[in-house]
């Protein structure tokens, strides 16, 4: 049975709908520039219809909107969270590499190069007039100029280093502050789904959340189904995994732990590094993510005393000291090792500075460089040297001397006139001494990579390298990431084109049916008031 006023009832619907429509429409547009916002669409069916009372068969009550979804592809998010975690992790190296490189400053007036050449310049212009003050002060100042040019290189790598674990915190506590807000958002989402309604603007916040976690870390992302809530939809829960042990687990949520080191990983690291763990005590294993490119550079020793298979800090600290060593005491003893087997039994002595004799003196077993000691200040090499006689008890002196601390002797500081020229006490024109120390600077037996600048060169070359790298899988990343984001935006992006075109639609829609009102209203009028008259 129908109502006199069923086709006036069917034209309202239509009002409704199209109204409903224009709403969701409305919304769209309004958050065209809203970061993480997916397009909203209207769910529209035709209403229950009604059995004809003649049995002749079902007439049609108009349409309704049942709900508004959210236009979202799930493939494409979880796409965009697994690259993502590798694009995080080299665009970190790519940033923190090209700081390294800066710090070498190579090629350039006060790089390597240019200090090693001019220390050995002054060498040369010595021998051409050994007894010469200016040109003395000159060979000592050039020398403390290569002694404070790994000083500097080796506390800006630690001051790197402290920087890169401060960014380790901040990036834990981001962690921690977005775990929290996403366990927030799971308990208002799911409070609010359980009639069956979406909770659109929630879901595109938690998301948005996802999106940045997975630049900070390795990250498993995904929603379960754990049963039916009383709606009849399916009761499904977020969960989001880091290296198999979860984060977020619908309500619950485990910190991340910010660990203090008891004991260096490497002798390279300055004290009081973080490692990162769970807040429960459990190790955990950082696998991608900015988060593995800070620990990659900050603790890369080339897989030593466990430490991650890289070249970072501490792996090109390493490096510095041991050129500085080598080259200390070849320069000093004129020891040198080689078949650069790395054992003290296999080193060759040569002519060092200890064994000539500089102006006004008979004594010799002066060493030109040294290293720091308390106050910072440069020590003798009596000090330095302590009596030790033996290759071996020499060798043990210098594997104390680093990068940090190297210097020029506190006797050569004092008196240039200490620096040895002449193979014979007292024969001042005598640079048979001299003459040996300049051959140093091309003795390609030196390093098991050649002469003391193709070390260095090699130990830049091996950083460029790394950056090079770092750069070209940072941009290929960030070319995948960028694709899928085009495809998530092409999915769940609003488009002004679109919704305007479907804003003319339904209001076509929405004046039809109120054209629709007025037909009706005057049907009834004639109806009631006219006919019979």
């Amino acid at each position: 049975m129908r109502s006199s006023f069923f086709g006036f009832n069917v034209a309202v619907n239509g009002l409704y709908t199209a109204q409903k429509n224009l709403d969701v429409i409305n919304n769209n547009i309004n958050n065209v520039n809203t970061p993480g916002y997916s397009r909203q669409q209207t769910v529209q069916r035709a209403t229950r219809p009604l059995n004809i009372f003649d049995g002749t068969g079902m007439v049609g009550t108009g349409s309704e909107v049942i709900g508004v979804e959210r236009i979202r592809d799930e493939y494409l998010d979880t796409m965009y969270w697994s690259e993502n975690i590798t694009f995080g992790e080299w665009d970190t190296k790519r940033t923190l590499l090209s700081e390294l490189e800066a710090t070498f400053n190579e090629p350039s007036n006060s790089g390597f190069t240019t200090i090693m050449d001019e220390f050995f310049k002054s060498l040369q212009e010595l021998a051409k007039d050994p007894s010469s003050e200016a040109v003395r002060a000159l060979v000592k100042e050039r020398g403390v100029t290569l002694a404070k040019y790994f000083n500097d290189l080796a506390t800006r790598f630690e001051e790197l280093q402290v920087d890169i674990n401060d960014r380790i915190e901040a990036t834990v506590e981001r962690i921690n502050s977005i775990g929290a807000q996403i366990q927030q958002l799971n308990k208002q989402i799911y409070t609010m789904e359980l009639d069956g309604s979406i909770a659109n603007e929630l879901r595109d916040q938690r998301t948005l959340l996802i999106d940045e976690l997975s630049r900070y870390i390795n990250i498993d992302a995904h929603e379960v189904v754990v049963g039916k809530l009383p709606s009849g939809r399916d009761d499904v829960r977020m969960v989001i995994t880091i290296s198999g042990k979860a984060f977020i687990d619908h309500f619950s949520f485990s910190k991340l732990a910010l660990i203090q080191r008891e004991n260096k990983l490497n002798d390279e690291d300055v004290p009081n590094l973080f490692d990162i763990g769970w807040e429960d005590g459990n190790s955990l294993k950082i696998k991608g993510g900015a988060l593995k490119g800070y620990l990659d550079v900050r603790d890369g020793n080339a897989g030593e005393n466990g430490s991650p298979v890289y070249n970072g800090i501490p792996s090109y600290i390493k490096k510095l000291n041991r050129f500085v060593q080598t080259f200390a005491m070849a320069f000093n003893e004129g020891f040198i090792d080689l078949d650069n087997s790395g054992s003290i039994e296999d080193l060759e002595k040569g002519t060092g500075h200890v064994d000539g004799y500089g102006i006004g003196s008979a004594d010799t077993g002066i060493r030109f460089f040294t290293m720091l000691g308390d106050g910072n200040k440069s020590i003798s090499s009596d000090d330095f040297i302590d009596g030790a006689s033996s290759v071996s008890d020499i060798a043990a002196r210098y594997s104390h001397i680093t990068a940090k601390n190297f210097a020029v002797s506190s006797d050569i500081l004092e008196d240039f006139n200490k620096i040895a020229t002449s193979d014979t006490p007292g024969e001042v024109g005598n640079i048979r001494n001299l003459s040996e120390l300049l051959q140093l600077r091309n003795n390609d037996q030196m390093f098991t990579e050649g002469a003391p600048e193709d070390f260095m060169k090699s130990v830049i070359t091996t950083l460029g390298v790394g950056s090079q790298q770092a750069v070209r899988i940072s941009a290929n990343q960030e070319v995948i990431v960028k694709q899928i984001e085009n495809r998530r935006l092409s999915e769940s992006g609003v488009s002004l084109d679109e919704e305007m075109a479907n804003m003319v639609r339904h209001q076509k829609a929405y004046t039809a049916a109120a054209q629709m009102i007025n037909t009706m209203s005057e049907i009834y009028d004639i109806l009631i008031n006219r006919v019979g008259l």
